[in-house]
């Protein structure tokens, strides 16, 4: 692991938006990323020269064209909310910054082809967390295996609940839950499963409706999203499944990891459970709460660590992103629509 103190070759970044998500989660991972915090940038200036005193020599703006103007920067890193990100993330382009933006990247998807449109040769990158968690990425290596097969279903729970009307709520251009939350499960099943050709949206009674929203991907795999709502809050109930031939994997609640395969079997007959040797059953990986090691931090669980790492890297060393590039960002909000616009009938992603 290598500390910001110890990068030799660094980006000049900027920060926008100073709220409690960005305190809490994105200034602090800059503690392990290859960047120096040249300025922050928050309308609420009260706030923002709190919160610069924690950040010694930082600059301080109310006004990005300002701080583009005055500062050198290389990029900046954007987390003001989905009705901004859009026209935030172009500005700093056409300055010539490359840009990231936390999630979501904008209210439509018609957002997000503004910023591929203004892109040019900038890297943008949107802050799809759980598409980098290491529980995401070992998957991603369990199921591209010979002996797990083709991807054949996928099942996702997750405690959310979903709009009624929700072409009402997209035309009307409303923030809802299943926006700012909704697209973290769709994201890592979009990181797994592929592009999707169609969504279909079941709901259960009540105007913000628990239910199912049902993937069909490309590749013919099925996935299936429980939407918990009802579910007992505080509790740790988040869960994926991922069924091939004759193997599964199962991630719980971002920090645990098996690996499922079969066990000789014979019905008539059958009296040990565990079988022999080690080319059968369960093997499982697990962070380690008994240490104070960075495995365990919400940082680096979660994948914020490792999407701002590899903007930072992509950046240095002038190469494509992995993953959470804005292709991936306006599929993903294709997807959300067709979530909501579907009222127990398919509707189909171009």
């Amino acid at each position: 692991m290598t500390y910001q103190r110890d990068f030799e070759r660094r980006l000049r970044i900027g920060v926008v938006g100073v709220g409690h998500h960005s305190y809490r989660n994105i200034l602090p991972a800059l503690h392990y990323l290859p960047v120096d915090l040249v300025a922050l940038c928050d309308m609420n200036d009260a706030l923002l020269q709190r919160t610069a005193l924690e950040y010694r020599g930082v600059a301080t703006y109310t006004r990005t064209a300002e701080m583009y103007e005055r500062e050198h920067l290389d990029a900046v890193l954007i987390c003001t909310g989905a009705l901004h990100h859009p026209d935030l993330a172009i500005e700093a382009m056409r300055a010539g910054l490359h840009a990231w933006t936390e999630k979501p990247p904008a209210m439509r998807v018609e957002g997000v082809d503004r910023m591929i449109a203004a892109r040019g040769d900038r890297i943008c990158a949107v802050g799809f967390k759980k598409t980098y968690m290491p529980a995401t990425r070992k998957t991603i290596e369990l199921i591209g295996t010979p002996e797990f097969g083709a991807l054949r279903s996928m099942l996702a729970v997750y405690p959310m609940t979903i709009p009624r009307d929700g072409a009402a709520l997209l035309e009307q251009g409303k923030r809802h839950n299943w926006l700012d939350n909704g697209i973290h499960p769709l994201s890592l099943m979009l990181a797994v499963g592929g592009t999707v050709d169609s969504v279909t949206t079941l709901r259960g009674p009540g105007e913000d409706a628990v239910g199912v929203v049902t993937l069909q991907f490309g590749s013919g795999a099925i996935g299936s999203f429980h939407l918990a709502g009802g579910a007992p809050r505080g509790q740790a109930i988040e869960r994926y499944e991922f069924y091939g031939s004759g193997q599964s994997v199962v991630i719980d609640n971002s920090v645990k990891v098996s690996y499922l395969r079969e066990i000789p079997f014979v019905y008539q007959s059958q009296r040990n459970f565990i079988g022999d040797g080690l080319s059968s059953g369960t093997i499982q990986w697990e962070a380690n709460h008994a240490l104070a090691t960075l495995e365990n931090k919400a940082l680096f669980v979660q994948g914020i660590y490792d999407e701002l790492m590899d903007f930072c890297d992509a950046i240095l060393d002038e190469r494509p992103l992995q993953v959470a590039n804005l292709e991936f960002a306006r599929h993903l909000m294709e997807v959300y629509e067709a979530a909501l616009l579907s009222n127990g009938q398919p509707v189909a992603i171009a």
